[in-house]
């Protein structure tokens, strides 16, 4: 009998699911981090192995019994990256006499396989950042947005974050109305002038995304820059879902909401469904069928 493994790597953690021939789940387990942009490719390929190794003595398998191995990861959505990773983890495996069927997509693929167990439909994800995948009925997969937050991930979290401190710096001098940001930035980020702003966003890495807790905070307090930034950040979500309905050309479609962001109870997602229901009649919003690594069992499956 051959085997089929799928791994969601994540910036965190990484979940890996091996399955048989006829699809049947037999084993999980997790892992350490697997994006290979943000950590050194090495220890993500050692992760990788370990991944493997606990599925094969899990089985009591070798290396031969699995038929091909399929890695949805962060920074996998470009082919040129996508092949490091294939490259360097061929070489680690084989420098343990391994040979083995690899692919590697991006973890929004196998999400969005995850979500609609194969079928069409479509994800829209915002966490940290933001993209939307959608598949159409003779399977054809659109992407739109993840930029990264230089350019683009609006609606994310770093947005909302970043858009955040920007109405601090300006309650800071004087040019905007006094904002609960600022009182919040004091009190959980000890940061209370916009010279230690500039310090820690400049100098110490300050982690953006991390703010935008603040944001939905203050705007559940009713604060107007804090209302603002959401009415405009889920405004730039509806746009990525305009767009994915003109290219999947489908009188229905459904979406999954996936990400920390919008997959939970907060005034932004209710903010976000309010705006679709409003916009949109063809448009069935859906909880996700299966996790994402289920996803990469299925595109397992195909291969």
């Amino acid at each position: 009998m051959k085997y089929l493994i799928g791994i969601d790597g994540g910036g965190t953690s990484s979940r890996c699911v091996i399955c048989d021939e006829n699809a049947k789940v037999l084993y999980r387990c997790k892992g350490g981090p697997t994006n290979f942009l943000k950590y050194d490719i090495n220890g993500v390929c050692k992760t990788i192995y370990s991944l493997l190794n606990k599925c094969r003595q899990n089985l009591k398998i070798t290396y031969n019994d699995i038929n091909v191995v399929v890695i949805g990861t962060a920074g996998a959505g470009r082919r040129k990256d996508a092949l490091l990773l294939i490259k360097n983890l061929k070489r680690f495996l084989e420098s343990k006499k391994i040979s083995l069927r690899l692919r590697v997509v991006s973890d929004g693929l196998i999400a969005l396989e995850g979500a609609f167990s194969g079928k069409s439909g479509s994800i829209l994800i915002s966490g940290t950042g933001s993209i939307i995948f959608g598949k159409d009925k003779k399977g054809k997969v659109y992407r739109l947005g993840g930029y990264g937050n230089k350019i683009g991930d609006e609606g994310s979290g770093y947005s909302i974050g970043q858009k955040g401190l920007n109405a601090v710096s300006k309650d800071f001098d004087g040019r905007a109305k006094k904002t609960l940001l600022t009182k919040y930035l004091k009190e959980n980020f000890k940061i209370d002038s916009g010279e230690k702003l500039i310090q820690k966003i400049y100098h110490d890495d300050f982690d953006i995304a991390s703010f935008a807790p603040y944001v939905l905070k203050a705007a559940d307090k009713r604060d107007e820059a804090a209302i603002e930034i959401l009415e405009r950040e889920t405004g730039e979500l509806i746009l990525h879902i305009e767009r994915i309905i003109k290219l999947l050309k489908s009188p229905k479609m459904k979406l999954a909401l996936i990400g920390s962001l919008i997959a939970n109870e907060n005034l932004f997602s209710k903010l976000l469904k309010e705006k679709i229901d409003s916009n949109f009649s063809n448009i069935e919003i859906v909880e996700p069928e299966n996790l994402p690594e289920i996803g990469a069992l299925i595109l397992a499956q195909k291969l």
